[in-house]
């Protein structure tokens, strides 16, 4: 890794840390890395399509808390449980490269915890009985 100082008066040496902006340029140069900013501008949007799609699994579960704050708590966890299942499906399906923010552990790991919490949810909500008013 090359240590360049704004500074022309001492040289690099050999223990530096480079500034982040270089280690950026490197791993952009690398091909490992997309840059932060293209053509002077901050990268404002999802970079992948897994993470447009966390963010409409994210909008799911806003919807979801919403019909719960409603008072129709059923409904709103329902809403909930299914986008937590829809992720695990878009997790599964989706390439390690193109899952975005699904992307937290393994594959197998991610898909099972959001599986299983999404039917847990389910089934917690369905069986509850309604209590009187």
């Amino acid at each position: 890794m090359t240590i360049v100082h704004d500074s022309e008066e001492s040289p690099a040496e050999p223990g530096g840390v480079p500034s982040p902006e270089e280690v950026e340029a490197e791993l952009v140069a690398a091909g490992v890395q997309e840059p932060t900013r293209i053509d002077g501008h901050e990268r404002r949007y999802p970079s992948t399509i897994g993470g447009a799609l966390y963010l409409g699994v994210l909008a799911a579960v806003v919807v979801g808390l919403a019909v719960t704050a409603t008072g129709h708590w059923r409904g709103g966890v329902h809403v909930i449980s299914g986008a937590l299942v829809a992720a695990a499906g878009l997790r599964l399906v989706l390439p390690a490269r193109d899952a975005g923010m699904l992307a937290v552990r393994g594959r197998a790991l991610d898909c099972s915890l959001l599986a299983v919490m999404g039917v847990a949810l389910w089934i917690l909500a369905s069986t509850i009985p309604d209590q009187p008013s």
